[in-house]
């Protein structure tokens, strides 16, 4: 019988699953969506029992699909939503409340007065990130903000982690308490360094270093599953990392210089940096890539977009200018150009390079003739944008020009998107045949570990381009439209509530 690697992708807004055969090709797939909760304005909190619910129900609909027996997975990977993060009781596995995601804002508070404290450039040096809302460091604190929370953490009734040790630990039934070295790293917990939970850091916020998980390497053996999970068949997990990481393994950029951005819900920017980091002054972040079991770790520069997918989720939801994504491309092209609207889409704030939690949505140089059209091709090119800022910043802090970017997401099949992406760059963007490379990532990370495949060379080679983008605009009128970008984002990070 035919073996297959289990890859769950747990993202922001739903929770995939792909059954990859040996060749890397899908041989079966599920998804689900689940509630986004959004309690006061700039909160946003999941269900963690829900997505344990929907986990379970994608893993058995994507077996049956493909007409998959349990006994055939050699192995499983997880990827997920990063920064997201919860308490839950040791004794029974029930959430001690929500979960904060990634996008939520309420820490902003707290990150500004450790600025303040003259805290941030010391805990750059030591995590490779900066004191932001995203993280899960402040949001770890706000959860431990209730006495009666704090004392049972204390007494070591709770544990504490990231989604991907939510998963770990309901899978294994309870028994295994763990995070990889991606994950961690992503915390402004984990010294990226020394490979250590930061005890000052930890000091200073009030966390218990006993509510932490044990960090392993990113492939390699975590547990394996309960019996009651797989109708009794234990399946090992070999293979973890965070969704940006996962995706930048699955793009084959295995070599320091390679780089790729995957367009989701928020769009992350990684760029291989090799087996030493490199602290940015361009405000990017710097992160553990992966870690392979006996291999040094591997480090990335990373910018982070809070809104891009987001944006579009928002003209269907918020505004209702559309009914579906997959009509946005059709619409923007029957423009000619973008008539000088632009919208910033600062509905969680803004990121890499501005690192601003107050700055708020905009849309700018709205006329008579203004059109949904308009609307919806200005989000689109906000995508692209965003990631031009990225890219500019990561080229001067690693002193490196961008030859080529892979691009992966629900995004890639908009083909203005696309374009218009490699025209902005100046670059090809080539995308691979398969979307999904975050979960692809984590698949070939536990085949890796569970010795489904042999080598990262091996891996790599089998990379296919199934669409590959030339820019055709002229240098000088890109640049000309990201100026005029860059003066909507002025006007958007000068918004106030403030008198």
């Amino acid at each position: 019988m035919p073996e297959y690697v289990l890859a769950l992708d747990q993202g922001t807004t739903g929770t995939t699953v792909l059954i990859f055969n040996h060749a890397g090709e899908v041989c079966a797939r599920s998804y689900s969506e689940f509630r986004q909760y959004y309690p006061e304005p700039g909160w946003v909190e999941h269900d963690a029992t829900e997505i344990w619910r929907v986990t379970l129900q994608v893993i058995h609909a994507a077996l049956q699909h493909g007409d998959i027996q349990p006994g055939q997975i050699r192995s499983i990977g997880i990827t997920n939503q990063r920064e997201t993060v919860l308490l839950w009781e040791r004794s029974s596995g029930t959430p001690v409340g929500r979960a904060i995601v990634w996008q939520d804002r309420r820490t902003a508070a707290l990150c500004a007065e450790l600025k303040q404290e003259g805290l941030e450039d010391a805990w750059h040096k030591r995590t490779g990130l900066l004191l932001d809302p995203y993280f899960s460091a402040t949001k770890i604190h706000w959860l431990l903000r209730d006495p009666e929370v704090r004392r049972r953490a204390e007494a070591g009734e709770l544990a504490c982690g990231t989604i991907d040790t939510w998963l770990l630990w309901k899978f294994s039934g309870g028994h295994c308490h763990a995070t990889d070295y991606s994950n961690a790293s992503r915390t402004m917990l984990y010294d990226i360094t020394l490979l250590a939970w930061d005890d000052a850091i930890l000091k200073r916020l009030e966390i218990p270093r006993a509510i932490l998980p044990s960090v392993k390497p990113s492939c390699g053996f975590f547990t394996t599953t309960a019996p009651h999970v797989f109708w009794g068949q234990e399946i090992p997990i070999t293979g973890v990392a965070g969704d940006q990481q996962a995706a930048l393994f699955g793009q084959g950029c295995h070599t320091p210089g390679m780089a790729k951005n995957t367009y989701g819900t928020g769009s992350f920017l990684l760029l291989n940096t090799g087996t030493k980091p490199i602290f940015s002054t361009e405000r990017l972040l710097t992160t553990i890539a992966w870690g392979i079991e006996t291999e040094e770790v591997v480090y990335a520069l990373e910018g982070s977009i809070f809104v891009t997918g987001a944006a579009i989720q928002w003209l269907r939801d918020g505004l209702g200018l559309i009914e579906d994504a997959a009509e946005t491309e059709a619409l923007a092209t029957e423009l000619d150009s973008n008539d000088d609207v632009y919208f910033v889409p600062a509905l969680a704030g803004l990121g890499v390079p501005y690192w601003d939690p107050y700055a708020r949505g905009m849309i700018i140089g709205l006329t008579r003739g203004t059109t949904r059209q308009h609307l919806v091709r200005a989000a689109l090119e906000s995508i692209a944008y965003q990631a031009c800022d990225v890219v500019e910043a990561m080229q001067r802090d690693a002193q490196i020009d961008l030859r080529q970017l892979r691009a992966d997401g629900g995004a890639v099949g908009n083909r203005f998107l696309m374009q218009f992406q490699a025209d902005m760059l100046g670059v090809p963007v080539d995308v691979p045949p398969i979307a999904e490379t975050t979960a692809l990532g984590a698949a070939y990370l536990s085949g890796l570990g569970s010795g489904f495949w042999r080598s990262r060379t091996e891996l790599a080679a089998s990379w296919r381009r199934a669409w590959h983008y030339t820019p055709n605009m002229e240098r000088a009128e890109a640049k000309r439209l990201q100026r005029r970008w860059h003066q909507a984002v002025a006007r958007s990070r000068g918004w106030s509530k403030e008198e």
